[in-house]
């Protein structure tokens, strides 16, 4: 509940098809090789500051979660894509204005033989 009783608004903004080239996963090639993976984001937040400003720092930068998440799937190695999104989620968490973050991680194309379909992992987390 909000101040007097009322309950905080909650809105969900969300972006979808953050794809980019990263180095997770359990065989040794996919390490050194990468591999393509997609990320989409759900986001609930209070968005009724930046509805009645209209400044970005009332909101938030979605320039600055698609970078985040960038830099963490093209820079890590992980064996486990549960390890890989949880870290996003974490780190989504700790530094935007948000109260609850859903990813969803696509690994595009895994080196599974006579498979040819996607491997998807979603979680939700909140503070």
């Amino acid at each position: 509940m909000g101040v007097y009783g009322v309950a905080k608004l909650m809105d969900k903004l969300e972006i979808n098809g953050i794809r980019c080239y990263g180095y997770t996963g359990f065989f040794s090639e996919e390490q050194t090789l990468g591999q393509w993976f997609e990320v989409d984001l759900a986001f609930w937040l209070d968005l009724s500051a930046a509805a009645q400003s209209d400044c970005l720092q009332d909101t938030l930068d979605y320039r600055r979660v698609i970078e985040t998440v960038t830099t963490i799937v093209q820079q890590s190695k992980f064996a486990l894509i549960e390890k890989l999104i949880e870290t996003i989620a974490t780190k989504i968490l700790e530094t935007e204005p948000i109260d609850k973050v859903q990813v969803r991680l696509v690994k595009v194309a895994p080196p599974i033989p006579d498979f040819s379909g996607s491997i998807n992992l979603e979680i939700t987390r909140s503070r």
